[in-house]
């Protein structure tokens, strides 16, 4: 930038014009080149500094800016993942009345079923197609939990609808079972799921602002399951069976629906 090496120049004329410059510049650089020239001693010229400490607020702001969005953007995507837990819990408490306290033990199990399937694709299949392990991890992620939810809901919750503080208690025993259970088998460190070189990255928007690839990713796939969970629910006979289990027991087990099956399918959907 020619304003960046002219703010050093002899003539003030050439400082002045440069300083004013620099005050449509955002990046980090340019505020500690101002900063260096406002230093005591190291501008002579009052015209020349005050135009330098306009430039300097001027960048400062630009600068503040792509802070909060990149404040904004994180909040978004942590939101995202966020949207997806409360997704389960909607659909366990608020169409059964299930206070899922395991909630958190069936995401991780989830997490710990791509852990492996990472793992399967590093050792037994070629090094190219590594990259590609999400793909089958998160249909996979999805399987594992919502197996573990069938299990649960078959053996344990079937038996407590309609109580919603004894199911409480009972998937709040099940969380603990489930955590010692992966302790187990997995150990107590933590494991590392990495990302595909295709989510890597990022686009930078600003300076001080970049949106990473692997965030983009989440919040595009969270809304894309929020999307397919309201259709499947409002278009979709499982949809409606659940709907109708739930506005009225009694009525649906009289038109012939399996209610049973159906709470079944619905605690596996929440779980997955």
């Amino acid at each position: 930038m020619r304003a960046t090496i002219l703010i050093t120049s002899a003539d003030p004329a050439k400082r002045l014009a440069a300083a004013q410059s620099l005050a449509g510049s955002s990046e980090p650089a340019v505020k500690s080149l101002i900063q260096e020239r406002l230093a005591p001693g190291a501008e002579p010229d009052n015209a020349v500094r005050g135009a330098l400490m306009t430039a300097q607020a001027a960048v400062e702001g630009k600068l503040a800016w792509g802070e909060r969005l990149g404040v904004v953007f994180t909040g978004v995507s942590l939101g995202s993942i966020l949207l997806l837990v409360a997704l389960g819990l909607a659909i366990t408490y608020g169409l059964m009345g299930v206070i899922n306290m395991a909630h958190g033990e069936l995401m991780m199990i989830g997490a710990y079923a791509t852990w492996l399937v990472q793992n399967a694709f590093r050792q037994y299949l070629p090094a190219s197609l590594f990259d590609w392990y999400i793909v089958l991890a998160i249909p996979a992620s999805f399987a594992v939990a919502a197996l573990v939810g069938a299990v649960l809901e078959r053996t344990v919750i079937r038996w407590l609808y309609g109580r919603p503080l004894e199911t409480l208690l009972a998937t709040w025993g099940i969380s603990l079972v489930l955590m010692q259970g992966v302790r187990t088998l997995f150990g107590s460190q933590n494991v590392a799921v990495e990302n595909p070189s295709w989510l890597s990255g990022g686009v930078q928007v600003m300076s001080t602002l970049s949106l990473p690839y692997n965030r983009l990713a989440i919040i595009a796939f969270a809304f894309l399951v929020l999307a397919g969970v309201t259709l499947m629910i409002n278009r979709t006979r499982l949809g409606l069976f659940v709907r109708g289990v739930t506005q009225n027991r009694r009525m649906a087990a009289c038109v012939g629906i399996n209610t049973a099956r159906i709470d079944t399918y619905a605690f596996s959907l929440g779980a997955g």
